[in-house]
C-alpha cells in the first residue's frame, strides 16, 4: 500500500528567489499596502502600523543582518531538499493556495485536487520588458515561462474520490486549457524549482482556497481535512512513498513572531486542538497559507516533526515582511 515517507513545509516568499539587496523592492509594496494584516484582524496602512507597533525593526533591517537571513533561508531549504532527496518519493502532494492564477472570481473553489497529467505553470512573470527583480521572481517561482511537470493521474483520483467518500466535497480539475490566461501559480512552482533540483518526481497538488471568501476553510477543517488525506494515501492499494509538502506561510505581511512560534511549537506537539483554535483574524491575507501547513501537519502526523526552522524576515521598521518557516516530518 502507500505510505507517507516524508513531510516537508517550506514558505515561498518572494524573498527566497531574489537577493537579499533586492528586498527592498518588496518593502516598498509593504510602504504602499493599505490592507496590512494584523493577527486581530484588522486591515491598515503602513503608516498605522509603524504608529501602533513603532520602529520596532529599524536595528534588524541593516543589509549585513539581511544577508544573513537569507543565507540561513537557503540553508535551510538545503536541508529540505536533501530529506526530499534521501525520501526519494515515487510522488510528491503539494498542499498550496492558488492565488489567481489558475482560478478567480468566477470559480474559486474551496478544497480541489488536480488529476491531470501535465501541471501547466502561468507564465506571469515572463514579460521580458520586466524588472530584473520580477524575472528572478518569476524564475523561482516557474512562472517565467509555461513550464510542464509531470502529474499523478490515477493516484490524484484516489485521492479525489478517497477524500469524497471522508465527506470532503474536492472539486476536480483535469487539464490548464490555455496557460497564457490560468495556470499554476507559485505555491507549486517554487516547490519544484527549488526542492527537487532538477529531479522529475510526479506532482499531485492539492489547492486550498486560503486567500478568497467566503469560502475559505476554517482551522479545524484543515485538520480533519489532513487526517483524511492521510487515511487515503495509507489505504490506497498503490505501492507508492509519498511526500506530502506544505507551501507558504507563516505570517505575513506583519510579521507575528508570537503567532508563528505557537503554530510550530503545536505542529511538534501535534496538538489538533491548538491548531484547530487558531482564530480566523490571524489567518488573513498572507497569514492564511497556515491553512497549508495544518493540512500538511494533519496528514504527516503519523511521522515525528524531527526538525525546523524559523526565520522572521523583517523588511521595513515597523516589521512587515514574512516569517519564513522550514520543517521536516519524518522517521
Amino acid at each position: 500500500m502507500a505510505q507517507i515517507v516524508l513531510g516537508l513545509g517550506a514558505s515561498h516568499t518572494p524573498l527566497l528567489t531574489l537577493t537579499a539587496e533586492q528586498w527592498q523592492h518588496r518593502a516598498a509594496v509593504d510602504y504602499a499596502n493599505t490592507q496590512l494584516n494584523m493577527s486581530d484582524g484588522r486591515l491598515l496602512r503602513y503608516e498605522q502600523v509603524l504608529s501602533e507597533l513603532g520602529a520596532r525593526c529599524a536595528d534588524l533591517i541593516a543589509p549585513e543582518m539581511l544577508a544573513a537571513k537569507e543565507r540561513a533561508c537557503h540553508a535551510a531549504l538545503d536541508r529540505l531538499a536533501a530529506a526530499l532527496a534521501e525520501a526519494s518519493p515515487d510522488v510528491v502532494v503539494i498542499v498550496g493556495d492558488d492565488q489567481r492564477e489558475l482560478f478567480g472570481p468566477a470559480n474559486q473553489p474551496a478544497i480541489a485536487i488536480f488529476h491531470g497529467a501535465e501541471i501547466v505553470t502561468s507564465d506571469k512573470f515572463g514579460d521580458e520588458e520586466g524588472a530584473d527583480w520580477v524575472k528572478a521572481m518569476g524564475r523561482g517561482y516557474l512562472m517565467d515561462d509555461t513550464h510542464v511537470v509531470p502529474g499523478a493521474s490515477a493516484f490524484a483520483l484516489e485521492l479525489i474520490r478517497g477524500l469524497i467518500d471522508a465527506e470532503f466535497d474536492v472539486a476536480a480539475c483535469a487539464r490548464v486549457d490555455d496557460p497564457k490566461t490560468a495556470g499554476f501559480g507559485h505555491a507549486y512552482g517554487f516547490i519544484v524549482k527549488r526542492l527537487f533540483q532538477g529531479r522529475v518526481i510526479p506532482v499531485v497538488p492539492v489547492l486550498l482556497n486560503t486567500y478568497y471568501g467566503p469560502n475559505v476553510p476554517s482551522p479545524a477543517r484543515c485538520w480533519k481535512l489532513g487526517r483524511a488525506l492521510r487515511q487515503v494515501i495509507e489505504t490506497s492499494a498503490a505501492d507508492l512513498r509519498v511526500a506530502v509538502v506544505a507551501s507558504g506561510g507563516l505570517s505575513h505581511f506583519v510579521v507575528d513572531e508570537a503567532l508563528d512560534r505557537g503554530v510550530l511549537d503545536a505542529m511538534a506537539r501535534g496538538d489538533a486542538a491548538a491548531l484547530s483554535a487558531i482564530p480566523r483574524g490571524a489567518l488573513n491575507s498572507g497569514s492564511s497559507e497556515i491553512l497549508n501547513w495544518i493540512v500538511t501537519a494533519g496528514a504527516a502526523g503519523g511521522l515525528p516533526l524531527r526538525w525546523h526552522d524559523y526565520q522572521p524576515l523583517y523588511r521595513t521598521p515597523a516589521g512587515t515582511g514574512v516569517g519564513a518557516a522550514f520543517a521536516v516530518w519524518g522517521a
